[in-house]
């Protein structure tokens, strides 16, 4: 099984966090698509036969696409490759985007799953982060996804925003739960550089959640959604049993992707490749007028390290054999210091973060690495 990703790098507005690659101008969007259906032709021999299992269509702002522009991307994979039967084929959408005319069409071309990008509830809180919708267009983008008949559908809310107490978190969590979504991603606020909240934060208009605040509302979004019957599969992702995400999972077990547009990202198992994050680059390079992606091959303790670092974040766990007889001699004592701090199990061959150790999932992850030097 491999996956396939479509990066559509398009948005109506900046959001004050996000440092995905993407354009406010809709300008070159014709152009550029074309040139994405143009790689997708000449790379998908990269996936060497394998059916696929996830297809997800990111950004960006997928749902700027009308029916009849992604079903040109669809109808064009399922004239390349096989995809499996039960295949998840999801889309980002945004709630100002939805309607029950736009929910048609997407089922009608094949789309089986819907992430809604809701964020907040708070109508203060999405103005703050520059969110195109509105509360209200939230709660009613929900309701219609919901009935709209997809196999599932998910939504995300961020936590750790400046100012926020458990108090704000439960309410967004108990308005979220309350219609009885089978998926849920909740992501910590992070300051990255090159963003407008970045430069608040340096120019002292914001101040940052602390990580004690952090902390608790982490602990406090696990034990509200197993209230519901959610489960933790990911540090940041709950789902009901047969609803976990396929292309994100696959992307935390190491299994080969392919990735389409600017900015995406593909990796077949040893080679990593990313394009380049500009839209007339990228097209111009699709048409041959320049390069337009750079690769790198992983040794094997990098990927050792990479798996380590996706793996770990997962209930799985990562599968000590697969690591290597050098990985065991390497971080023996490592390992029985978090086992020790009950920070980390051994169950079934399996490395798995306890409870206590999810808040310190990077960290116990890298002391792990293996030396790449």
């Amino acid at each position: 099984m491999s996956g396939l990703y479509f990066h559509i790098p398009f948005c109506r507005k900046a959001c004050v966090y996000c440092d995905f690659h993407f354009s406010t101008s809709l300008a070159t969007k014709d152009w550029v698509l074309a040139a994405m259906r143009t790689e997708l032709r000449t790379r998908i021999a990269e996936l060497k036969g394998a059916a696929l299992g996830s297809i997800y269509f990111g950004g960006g702002t997928p749902s700027l696409l009308s029916p009849k522009e992604l079903s040109t991307f669809l109808d064009e994979t399922r004239s390349l490759a096989r995809i499996e039967a039960d295949a998840e084929i999801t889309i980002e959408a945004n709630p100002d985007d939805i309607s029950a005319a736009v929910l048609a069409g997407w089922r009608g071309v094949g789309i089986t799953r819907v992430s809604l990008g809701i964020q907040s509830f708070r109508e203060e809180r999405l103005q703050w982060m520059g969110r195109a919708h509105n509360a209200e267009q939230s709660l009613r983008a929900i309701e219609q996804v919901a009935n709209a008949g997809f196999s599932s559908w998910t939504i995300d809310l961020i936590y750790g925003l400046p100012g926020m107490d458990l108090t704000e978190w439960d309410e967004q969590l108990t308005i979220a739960l309350e219609h009885g979504m089978p998926h849920l991603s909740a992501y910590c606020l992070t300051v990255e550089t090159r963003t407008a909240l970045h430069k608040q934060v340096l120019t002292g208009r914001i101040v940052p959640s602390n990580d004690e605040d952090q902390a608790a509302q982490f602990e406090h979004g696990i034990a509200r959604v197993a209230e519901v019957g959610l489960v933790q599969y990911e540090i940041s992702n709950f789902g009901k049993r047969g609803h976990f995400a396929k292309h994100n999972t696959s992307y935390w077990q190491g299994i080969p992707y392919l990735g389409i547009g600017p900015s995406a990202h593909s990796y077949d198992g040893v080679e990593r490749r990313w394009n380049v994050a500009n839209n007339v680059r990228y097209a111009l390079g699709v048409e041959g007028s320049g390069l337009f992606w750079e690769k790198e091959s992983l040794t094997p303790a990098q990927r050792i390290n990479e798996r380590l670092l996706t793996g770990l974040r997962t209930m799985w766990g990562v599968d000590i054999a697969s690591l290597g007889e050098a990985f065991r001699k390497v971080n023996a004592k490592t390992i029985q210091h978090y086992l020790a701090l009950n920070e980390l199990e051994e169950r079934n061959g399996h490395l798995i973060l306890t409870p206590k150790g999810k808040n310190f999932a990077d960290r116990i992850a890298s002391d792990l690495f293996m030396p790449t030097t």
